[in-house]
């Protein structure tokens, strides 16, 4: 890839990687992502994907294995973007637990990623 548009695509995907990040850690709130039980979220960014911050670490990584063009990096960036898409298999389950048939529907409105 040349370097302009290295630098011009790798700093794009993290600044909109932590921006969607910030967003969705904003919209539900500390508690909740510590754990404890509280309402699901289904609005704002989680209207369009189940997991807009795994989707936005995702986008960090790659931003950053473009950026730092290393082939030492792409290993990380590849294992990475692998364990944030299987993450949400862990989770589903619990979920499902917690929030029964209203978490059944919203995964059947609403897609895992994109």
């Amino acid at each position: 890839m040349p370097n302009a548009l290295r630098w011009a695509v790798g700093p794009f995907l993290i600044a909109i990687g932590n921006l969607i990040a910030w967003w969705g850690a904003f919209i539900i709130g500390l508690k909740a992502t510590s754990g404890v039980r509280d309402e699901l979220i289904t609005s704002g960014l989680y209207r369009f994907s189940r997991n807009p911050q795994y989707l936005a670490d995702m986008a960090i990584l790659i931003g950053l294995g473009l950026l730092f063009a290393s082939p030492w990096v792409w290993p990380v960036v590849i294992v990475g973007v692998a364990a944030l898409a299987l993450a949400p298999l862990a989770e589903e389950p619990w979920l499902c637990e917690q929030y029964g048939t209203k978490y059944r529907n919203y995964c059947a409105e609403t897609r895992r990623y994109l």
